[in-house]
Formats: structure tokens, C-alpha cells, sequence
């Protein structure tokens, strides 16, 4: 099974690092997976798969590793931000009507955000993420790529028969 030992550094939460004249800290916000990471840089985080636009929501919580419980309080870690922190979403899918946006604030996800807004309490989202989640069918195109990612870019290891199986697209 993958651990941290394929990646050259695995940046563990609150650790600090530059780019540059830049500096910046690793925070943990397992949720999707277990090593999802945001990084706070100045009056902006850049999130991965944690929230998406207000009017999307969530991640999804059934991968590998997922937990709706973990993905529901790294939210609210990142909406415990001030609220004048920029939000930059990692992927956008928006409804139609609306043109695909990036950039967010974390006044305007505690006020809107669909899955994650102020009043929403852990029960309620883990419900609702659960269900929501069991309805969808597997996403097959996802496969492939997670099997080499959680590997830092190597692929699965051969069987004893010396083949390498990956999941097919």
C-alpha cells in the first residue's frame, strides 16, 4: 500500500517552505483522500479537492481513504480562515448559466456554500455527503490516474506474474 515514502518530501500540516520570496505552510485537510493538502500563502489558500464554488459545494468523500467526517472539518478549517482569505478552487463545475470561476472568498463560502455554509453542522453534511455520494456511479476516468498519483508518479507494481495492472479508462 502507498505511503508518504514514494514522494522525495511529504509536507506534513503547518509546515512552512518559500517560493521564492514567498512563504508558504502545508495544511493537512484529509476529507477526499487522506493526504490532501491546501496551501495558505499570504491572504490566499489554494485548495484541492476540500470546497469547489459556493454554489457547488464539496468533494466528494469515496475515494480510497475518503471520510465525509474529516472532509466536513478541514471545511471548516478553512473556512475558520479570516474572512477576507482569497479562495482558489482547484476545479470549478459550474451550473450552467455561469461561467467557470477560480477565485472565491472565505466570507462569500461561509455565507453561500451549499454543503458548507454557517448552519450547516457535521451530521447534517456527513448525511448528506454519504448519500449524495452512494447515488454517483464509479468514476472510472479517475482510476487510473489515482493509482499512479498516490504512487508520486510511478505505476502500480507488477504481480507475481510480472504484469503491472492498472485500472482501465
Amino acid at each position: 500500500m502507498p505511503d508518504d515514502s514514494q514522494f522525495d518530501h511529504f509536507f506534513k500540516d503547518g509546515e512552512s517552505f518559500r517560493i521564492c520570496t514567498l512563504e508558504v505552510t502545508a495544511l493537512l485537510v484529509p476529507g477526499q483522500t487522506p493526504a490532501d493538502r491546501a496551501y495558505l500563502i499570504g491572504d490566499a489558500v489554494l485548495l484541492g479537492d476540500t470546497l469547489f464554488m459556493p454554489d457547488v459545494g464539496s468533494a466528494l468523500a469515496d475515494f480510497p481513504g475518503g471520510n465525509a467526517r474529516q472532509l466536513f472539518r478541514s471545511m471548516r478549517r478553512i473556512l475558520d480562515l479570516p474572512p477576507s482569505t482569497r479562495v482558489f478552487v482547484c476545479y470549478d463545475y459550474p451550473p450552467e448559466g455561469r461561467a467557470p470561476q477560480w477565485q472565491t472568498m472565505v466570507a462569500g463560502q461561509r455565507a453561500g456554500n451549499i454543503h458548507g455554509r454557517e448552519g450547516i453542522d457535521e451530521d447534517s453534511f456527513v448525511a448528506m455527503r454519504r448519500a449524495h455520494d452512494a447515488s454517483l456511479e464509479v468514476p472510472t476516468r479517475n482510476l487510473p490516474p489515482i493509482q499512479v498519483d498516490v504512487r508520486a508518479g510511478q505505476l502500480p507494481p507488477d504481480e507475481d506474474n510480472g504484469v503491472s495492472y492498472r485500472a482501465a479508462q
